[in-house]
This record gives structure tokens, C-alpha cells and sequence, in this order.
């Protein structure tokens, strides 16, 4: 497994991973950002894209991954682990932030398997489905 920052080169592969993910290619404009800010990880196993994340470090000063993103064949193989544990590692901030709808039960165990707890939550972004806010502080001090 590696993991890498994206460089331009690689937005027409993230941008098809993440359409064969949600069926549309509508956040191209914001992973073209993330890519040009340095903002966007990729792992790569076996030199396959296997997934993306995106972050920004404007959530109250803080580093907040926005965007875990692992393509189906890859997952349940620890990937999404690695990039938390990668962001996790190379956080600019002190306090490292991110969220799941609270019916993504398989995000809820990737964010406590790595060390990550509740936060809060956020009422109304998805009409019955709160998202919830998960927190670990930088070097696994939770």
C-alpha cells in the first residue's frame, strides 16, 4: 500500500472513482482544488487507485477530512485505516476532524477502530440522517 499527495496528473482517475461511487462526476471542481492546494491524498495498492481523501483546515482553525473515498473492490481491506492513520500522522493542527452520516455504520467502526471519538452531531444536512462528528487529537490523543 502507498500513499501519495495527487497530483493534476491524476484527477481523471479520482474523478471516475468518485463517480462510480455516487454516479455523478458533480465534485470535480472541488477535487480539482483539493489536488491543486495539496489538500488530496491517494492510496494506491499494487498500483491501483484504491481510494482518495480530501481534507481542508478551515473547520474552526482545524484539519477536517472531508472526503473518504475507497473503491468498492478495495474495501474492508484496512485502507480506509491507513489514510486516517496517514492523515493522522501529517495533520498541520493539533485537533483532526471528520463526519459520517449516522447510518454509515461501517465509518463508525473505521473511526473508532482508529482511535477516533464522537464529537457531536449536526442536525438537518440530510434530512433524517444526522451527521456525526468524529474527533482524535494529533499523535492519537483522542
Amino acid at each position: 500500500m502507498k500513499i501519495v499527495k495527487a497530483k493534476n496528473t491524476d484527477l481523471e482517475n479520482i474523478v471516475l472513482l468518485d463517480k462510480e461511487m455516487i454516479g455523478t462526476d458533480r465534485r470535480k471542481v472541488e477535487i480539482e482544488e483539493a489536488i491543486g492546494q495539496s489538500r488530496c491524498l491517494l492510496v494506491f495498492e499494487e498500483s491501483e487507485l484504491a481510494g482518495f481523501l480530501i481534507y481542508h483546515t478551515s473547520f474552526f482553525e482545524c484539519c477536517f477530512i472531508s472526503l473518504i473515498m475507497i473503491k468498492p473492490s478495495f474495501q474492508r481491506r484496512g485502507i480506509a485505516s491507513s489514510l486516517l492513520s496517514h492523515m493522522a500522522d501529517i495533520s498541520s493542527t493539533e485537533k483532526l476532524f471528520s463526519s459520517t452520516n449516522q447510518s454509515n455504520d461501517a465509518m463508525h467502526k473505521v473511526f473508532e477502530a482508529n482511535g477516533f471519538t464522537k464529537s457531536g452531531f449536526i442536525d438537518n444536512l440530510d434530512e433524517g440522517d444526522p451527521e456525526i462528528i468524529y474527533f482524535i487529537g494529533k499523535r492519537g490523543e483522542g
